[in-house]
């Protein structure tokens, strides 16, 4: 016990003096342990403690190391982990035909990142490239935290298209189209628009129905770029290969990432359509990366396609979902009614919005003592966010909806008493 006490706190300094000081104060504050292994949907901290993780940030829906995607992996590790970069990739080339092939019909070019930022990047660009200067984003979206790595590269050549890249950049409500059609209407022929099917780390957030609909229509009018940032929401965290796929809506622009390797080796990806890609096709050398598309990464890739396939994970993730949103419902609105604002969602990801901050924040604490781990939302800190893995038993769901109870319970218990 004292061995892995030490280790804990060996890492906690490790942390201090390398790492970082707010990543430890924080750690410390919470009683945080130290990950040492991951089988299925848990997570085992050094006493051999077992977590059920619906946290992770909407990565782990095939949970973790699952088998047939570790064993892919090591056998390319041992083979050819990383390329050359200038020799044909056949894996980097299958992944890409993998994923085009799930992808909405008409996107057949596939741009891999490491990770979801970089895709976001890579869009931007070839959304300008394309003379799409004018970029409209929601409020209180999120794609990312790279201010643009182009800004410090030290050649003209690669920065002069995109010297107007973060000037004009136009926020509007999420899930409101009046705003937009003026804007678009102003700008005709100049804009690219960056949306999320449902804003994740926003809290949650549904649009109306018809929403994504109108904006495809809207963009078709007044010639706006669509972009959509499946990042989070795509490959059957909804219960849909896409999120898009609900209004049968067909981006210029699809970006995928997170699910995409199974929770295995760090992966994302841009998907577009051929005329969009072109600038790309004419000038391959106007975005790469050392390491995007790296064999190890693309495996993982096509091995996860063909999981969601063959194991029907998005008609699983559909129907547990809904499952989990109705108990979850009444779960909460039973035992702490008057510390909850709302529960929202959709398939396998969703948020319960309490009345604070701080409440959301004990409510994280209450859980994991539980044994139960979930995340927070970035833009949205009242906003306890919970992405089950789609390969959850009944055995485990069971237990996950006790740790909520009496988690609820507890917090009720609390704050009401207070």
């Amino acid at each position: 016990m004292n061995e892995i006490k030490n280790s804990c706190t060996d890492t906690l300094n490790l942390y201090n003096t390398y790492v970082n000081k707010g990543w430890a104060k924080l750690a410390e504050l919470m009683n945080l342990p130290q990950e040492e292994k991951s089988a299925g949907v848990y997570i085992f901290d050094g006493e051999d403690n077992q977590y059920i993780n619906c946290g992770g940030y909407g990565v782990f829906l095939l949970g973790h190391c699952h088998e047939r995607i570790v064993r892919r992996v090591k056998k390319q590790l041992e083979k050819l982990p990383m390329s050359t970069k200038i020799f044909l990739n056949p894996e980097l080339a299958k992944a890409s035909k993998e994923l085009a092939n799930v992808a909405p019909p008409g996107l057949n070019n596939v741009l891999f990142t490491n990770s979801g930022a970089e895709a976001v990047e890579a869009s931007i660009k070839l959304a300008v490239l394309n003379n799409k200067t004018k970029i409209v984003a929601a409020k209180n979206g999120f794609h990312g935290k790279t201010l643009g790595a182009l800004s410090v590269t030290g050649r003209e050549k690669y920065r002069k298209p995109f010297k107007s890249l973060l000037t004009d950049v136009y926020f509007v409500e999420y899930g409101n189209v009046i705003t937009l059609e003026e804007y678009l209407w102003e700008n005709k022929g100049q804009c690219c628009i960056i949306l999320e099917p449902l804003q994740a780390e926003g809290g949650v957030r549904l649009p109306p129905s018809g929403y994504l609909r109108q904006v495809r229509e809207l963009c078709d009018q007044y010639g706006a770029l669509l972009i959509i940032d499946e990042i989070q929401t795509g490959l059957g965290r909804l219960g849909y290969w896409w999120g898009g796929e609900e209004e049968k809506i067909i981006p210029d622009i699809l970006l995928s990432g997170k699910i995409l390797s199974g929770g295995v080796v760090p992966v994302a990806a841009l998907i577009a359509k051929e005329e969009v890609f072109e600038a790309f096709n004419k000038n391959p050398l106007l975005h790469t990366s050392t390491y995007a598309g790296n064999p190890l990464a693309m495996v993982a890739v096509q091995e996860t396609i063909a999981i969601l396939k063959q194991d029907r994970i998005i008609d699983r993730a559909k129907l547990l979902g809904e499952t989990f949103g109705v108990t979850l419902k009444k779960i909460l609105y039973e035992c702490c009614p008057n510390l909850v604002e709302d529960i929202r969602g959709k398939g396998l990801l969703w948020g319960i919005e309490l009345k604070s901050e701080g409440i959301a924040g004990q409510f994280i604490l209450e859980l994991l003592k539980q044994k139960v781990i979930v995340s927070h939302s970035l833009n949205a800190h009242k906003v306890v966010r919970l992405t089950p893995p789609a390969t959850l038993e009944n055995d485990e769901l069971n237990f996950i909806f006790t740790a909520l109870q009496r988690a609820s319970m507890s917090l009720n218990e609390k704050y009401i008493k207070n």
